[in-house]
């Protein structure tokens, strides 16, 4: 999925926890940042464009280990145990990541580096992609006004 979908989807979950998280400052862009993590071994995605990240690409093919739950939860442990403050918020963020991505044609290796592999129907960047983009980010829209609503 584009990286617009990934943003758009996590966003809705990060806007489920804004009351019950107490360091909104670190969760929202940690959260963000976790969603765009995966794709560090693309050199077309936005993360993956960073010249640091080319060492990545080299060793790791997309939709390779950064695109499996083995990845996703080894970091988390490692932060749960150094940072905990920011294990929850990068969980959050790269397991929808790859949540999302399992509902596309090229799926991810779930539990990288054993062979099972999850994919459905969705072509990135296709119309439906998009249709699912737009319904997300309506759908964030109308959270967002319920939890400001509750705020008041």
């Amino acid at each position: 999925m584009l990286v617009r979908t990934h943003i758009a989807i996590n966003a809705l979950f990060i806007i489920m926890f804004l009351s019950r998280v107490s360091k909104l400052w670190l969760f929202v862009p940690i959260a963000l940042f976790a969603t765009i993590l995966p794709d560090i071994d693309s050199g077309f995605s936005t993360i993956g464009r960073f010249q640091s990240s080319k060492l990545i690409q080299f060793f790791s093919k997309h939709r390779g280990m950064f695109h499996s739950f083995t990845v996703c939860i080894i970091i988390s442990v490692i932060l749960a145990a150094v940072l905990p403050v920011l294990a929850l918020p990068f969980f959050l963020g790269y397991s929808l990541h790859l949540l999302a991505d399992t509902f596309t044609i090229e799926g991810i290796k779930v539990f990288w580096p054993l062979p099972l592999k999850s994919s459905w129907r969705i072509r990135t960047g296709s119309r439906v992609e998009t249709t699912l983009f737009l319904v997300f980010l309506l759908i964030d829209v109308l959270a967002l006004i319920v939890v400001i609503r509750g705020l008041i």
